[in-house]
Formats: C-alpha cells, structure tokens, sequence
C-alpha cells in the first residue's frame, strides 16, 4: 500500500434508491480501482466506504455527487478515514 491511498465514508442523500445508484457505483469503483463498500440505509439514503489511491477515490466521490440518470442527489456528506486496506473488491451489501 502506498501512503497516497486513503479511506473515504460517503453518506449520498436525495432520491438515491430503486435508481441503481449501488450497481453504478460498483461500477464507477472497479473502474477507478477502488474497494470497499456501498448498501442502502432505511432513512432512504446510501453509505458507501471507499478506499485506494486519492485520486481515485476522490472520482468516484466526485460521481456520488450526481449519481445515475435516475438520481437526484441532494447532499454528499464524506469523511476520510484512515486507510485499512481489508477490502479486497468493491461490494453492494
């Protein structure tokens, strides 16, 4: 792991279910090779946990903020964490 790699909490708020917004950002993360995680929440929301190079992470975080065609993104909320590097894909949970 190179010290450039980060972990990122992403919290997307707005129309964000029922929209593939979990499908396409397992997408956007293979793409940019970044593992971790995304789920839906009850409240309505989606929680994604991001982790690789910085400036990958940050392109798919850049994407959170629009989303698929279907979304209405109304807030992004992220925090960096410290890097853990124990995922070994990305995954809808």
């Amino acid at each position: 792991m190179t010290s450039n790699n980060i972990q990122m909490h992403v919290l997307i708020s707005g129309i964000v279910q029922g929209v593939f917004f979990r499908a396409e950002t397992q997408k956007k993360a293979n793409e940019n090779n970044v593992t971790g995680w995304v789920q839906n929440l009850d409240n309505g929301s989606v929680e994604a946990v991001l982790e690789g190079e910085k400036d990958n992470v940050n392109k798919v975080v850049e994407w959170c903020n629009q989303g698929p065609d279907p979304a209405f993104v109304s807030n992004v909320d992220t925090k960096e964490l410290s890097p853990l590097s124990n995922f070994d894909k990305f995954e809808i949970k």
